[in-house]
């Protein structure tokens, strides 16, 4: 018996928003990523070489609904990013929902090794975010990066040459960002992990073999498991699994 999920192809764009939104509570933070089958995050150092055209479709539904999108430093110039821009019907969809036109666009980086004259910044139609440290926040890199981005100071607890994901993840919904949609990268998410904040993971299955030395989607360690519940399975273009997970119910 050969049983295969519903294709993605099959589905309309607002039944595929009702998937995804199906569970989802606020503040929400959720992660999206795709792995080939023996865990390969990327393939010849990137990742978007993997998941074909339903995988971005859908990565493009859930930029839709995301009030802000949150991406580490090192993957905005790994996979060169630019500016937060949706196409045309996502607006439109935004508009109707009483939403801005495009989320905003937070970065988070320790180092601030920006460019402030990247297009990332300088055709942002919203003022993009840096979440660094507070030792970083006053620095005159700091200053500097003030003048295309709102750059905020996300220190931990007498730790203010970190980034602590919790303040993080606060400041963000400080601001009325409470539909959180992060990108990436590896060692970011296992902090994430590690401090729990994780609601669900969007992962996409490439039906690949990468066998090399490429990095999993996530980089780090956590002090216990975090258990996840699978929402649904659906199928791509060139045999593709877009998986839902949620976050365990507890009881």
């Amino acid at each position: 018996m050969n049983l295969l999920p519903p294709a993605v192809a099959e589905l309309s764009d607002d039944e595929l928003l009702a998937l995804y939104s199906e569970g989802a509570g606020s503040p929400w933070l959720r992660v999206n990523f795709v792995a080939t089958i023996d865990g390969a995050a990327s393939a010849g150092g990137l990742s978007g070489s993997l998941g074909g055209p339903d995988d971005l479709r859908v990565f493009d539904l859930l930029r839709r609904m995301a009030d802000v999108v949150l991406v580490a430093a090192g993957t905005v110039r790994d996979e060169g990013y630019g500016p937060m821009v949706l196409r045309d019907a996502d607006v439109a969809w935004r508009r109707a929902h009483g939403m801005p036109d495009h989320p905003v666009f937070a970065i988070v980086s320790g180092s601030l090794s920006l460019d402030t004259d990247s297009r990332v910044f300088t055709a942002a139609p919203v003022r993009p975010v840096v979440l660094t440290s507070v030792t970083a926040a006053r620095s005159d890199r700091g200053r500097a990066l003030a003048a295309v981005a709102d750059v905020v100071p996300c220190g931990g607890v007498g730790a203010p040459d970190t980034v602590d994901p919790v303040a993080l993840r606060d400041a963000l919904v400080a601001r009325g960002l409470r539909t959180i949609h992060c990108e990436g990268g590896p060692s970011f998410l296992g902090s994430l992990v590690a401090a729990d904040l994780v609601d669900e993971l969007t992962l996409t299955i490439d039906p690949t073999l990468e066998g090399g030395a490429a990095p999993r989607i996530i980089r780090g360690s956590s002090p216990s498991l975090r258990r996840l519940q699978p929402a649904h399975v659906l199928r791509g273009a060139g045999d593709v699994l877009l998986t839902r997970y949620l976050r365990a119910r507890i009881g």
